[in-house]
């Protein structure tokens, strides 16, 4: 009898934390001026909410072939952060290919202005937001990794943290991948587009201490050799950041693990800025 209670009360428990964990989830159409169109993003934001004051933003950018329900239908856990660390979370649409970049070839593409002005004026304006970098982060994975790294270090003033998950983070040993191509003009024919807007080569925008960073690759992933350069280029130069490896490979199992080290990391920059 003992053990039948034991286990009506564990199940008791397990049903009131699954309603403890109850972030709201919301499709909502943002606007881009710079491109003159409506852009659905996915904003997540924790069940206290409408109790809170202003709170940290933690966007997550998705990758290549990928869109804006991206994270919220392949790592079903995402919302739970928002309620663990209370934070907004924002997964914007990053239309299919635009590596976030504001595109010289195609000006339908200005991703990186849509993503680092107007998509965060958009999220400061409709919801109860911390309106300075202390309290604006960014992450994603592979595509949206290298976009997460390339807005934040072009941003500075916009964004406080940043981090990456399975980034491309050196775009030129892939010159003919992943509509790079379409975006920036091929390599051939723009070396220089190309040596610009590759992550690595941005260091030079970076002040030790200028920005909270971690870098998370697997090791059978085909961008792990390309972030253990960036990482020992950071560390040549005395840039601060965390950097994760192990085991896994470029897939949602790896990110879904990933998510929750990204999380942990902005919601502790978080906490030390609003300390200071």
């Amino acid at each position: 009898m003992n053990y039948l209670r034991t286990l009506l009360l564990l199940g008791f428990l397990a049903v009131i934390r699954q309603a403890v964990w109850a972030a709201k989830i919301d499709t909502v159409d943002t606007y881009s001026a710079s491109m003159k169109k409506t852009i659905k993003a996915v904003v997540m934001t924790p069940d206290s909410y409408a109790n809170d004051n202003e709170l940290p933003v933690l966007y997550v950018l998705h990758g290549y072939s990928g869109n804006y329900g991206d994270w919220v239908k392949k790592a079903p856990n995402i919302h739970k952060l928002a309620d663990l660390y209370q934070m907004i979370i924002v997964c914007p649409d990053g239309n299919f290919g635009s590596w976030y970049w504001d595109s010289p070839v195609d000006p339908s593409f200005k991703y990186e202005t849509y993503v680092a002005d107007e998509l965060v004026t958009w999220i400061d304006s409709h919801y109860k937001t911390v309106k300075n970098r202390s309290g604006r982060a960014i992450t994603g994975l592979s595509m949206g990794g290298h976009g997460a790294l390339f807005l934040a270090f072009r941003h500075q003033t916009v964004f406080g943290a940043a981090g990456s998950m399975s980034g491309g983070v050196d775009i030129r040993p892939f010159p003919n991948n992943w509509d790079m191509a379409k975006r920036l003009g091929t390599y051939a024919q723009f070396p220089e587009r190309w040596e610009q807007n590759t992550v690595i080569n941005l260091l030079h925008l970076l002040t030790p201490g200028s920005l909270a960073l971690l870098i998370d690759c697997g090791t059978e992933d085909f961008f792990y050799r390309v972030n253990t350069n960036l990482h020992e280029k950071m560390l040549e130069r005395n840039i601060a950041h965390d950097y994760i490896t192990r085991p896994g490979a470029h897939n949602w199992a790896y990110w879904n693990n990933a998510i929750t080290y990204q999380a942990l990391f902005m919601r502790q920059f978080f906490d030390k800025t609003k300390a200071n």
